[in-house]
């Protein structure tokens, strides 16, 4: 479990979060949601600790990650896997050697253990016998695989995804989802997602959480996001819907 307890962040005087608090269901896809420039990315950058909140806390089960200093945070995102917007691989390594990274940083596995290890997580995510290939040679939906695979490599207890689907089209956007809520649930990891897709809102979302102008508008699942009465969150699901149906 993830636990916001009143998180406020500015800057040069800008308030982008202002006292924010939910909790992240454990084993569960949780998603944030909201339109540009509502604090999603900067709400996640504070979970994994590359932004420090101004105020407030930010607790992973019984351990308060804000009061940690940043040897003791470094040690502890060994917990966590992040797949960051646009997958972010090393075009200078091949598949084998961006999905080993983490391996080679924290751990001092035997070459055949990383190995064993790699062509695990690739098989997780259905990309057998890629290893050397390089990211120039991928489609985006294999970039996005791949990041996944780097991101499951330490099996985290909780994983991080910013806009896994962006640049996708619809249908590799549905494989990326599906393929997030596998691992979840096979490996009980607590998921946060940062994302605009309706779709994976409505196919995946455990727990959503909508934020408006760096504040808490609205939470509840995927079952009540249609029936939620909520002006400002009808408008951004009704916009969403309608910008899709234009593409």
């Amino acid at each position: 479990m993830i636990r916001v307890d009143n998180i406020s962040k500015s800057f040069e005087g800008k308030n982008v979060l202002s006292s924010i608090s939910v909790e992240f269901s454990e084993s569960k896809t949780n998603l944030i949601i909201g339109r540009s420039g509502s604090g999603k990315t900067v709400l996640l950058k504070c979970l994994i600790g590359m932004h420090e909140p101004d105020e407030g806390d930010i607790w992973y089960d019984e351990n308060r990650f804000t009061a940690l200093d940043p040897d003791q945070q470094r040690t502890f995102r060994q917990q966590m896997g992040v797949v960051f917007q646009g997958g972010a691989l090393f075009d200078s390594m091949n598949v084998e050697q961006n999905v080993r990274l983490p391996m080679d940083f924290f751990t001092d596995w035997s070459r055949g253990e990383k190995r064993d290890r790699v062509n695990f997580c690739l098989e997780k995510v259905n990309l057998p016998d890629v290893n050397k290939l390089y990211p120039a040679e991928l489609s985006g939906g294999m970039k996005k695989r791949v990041a996944i695979a780097r991101a499951i490599a330490l099996n985290p207890r909780y994983l991080f995804c910013d806009e896994p689907n962006s640049g996708l089209d619809p249908q590799t956007a549905i494989v990326i989802d599906k393929l997030i809520r596998e691992i979840t649930v096979d490996f009980g990891i607590t998921t946060v997602i940062n994302t605009h897709d309706m779709n994976s809102v409505m196919e995946i979302g455990d727990h959503i959480l909508f934020l408006s102008e760096g504040s808490k508008c609205w939470e509840g699942s995927s079952a009540e996001i249609l029936t939620s009465g909520n002006n400002i969150l009808n408008e951004f699901v009704f916009a969403s819907e309608l910008m899709k149906r234009f593409k």
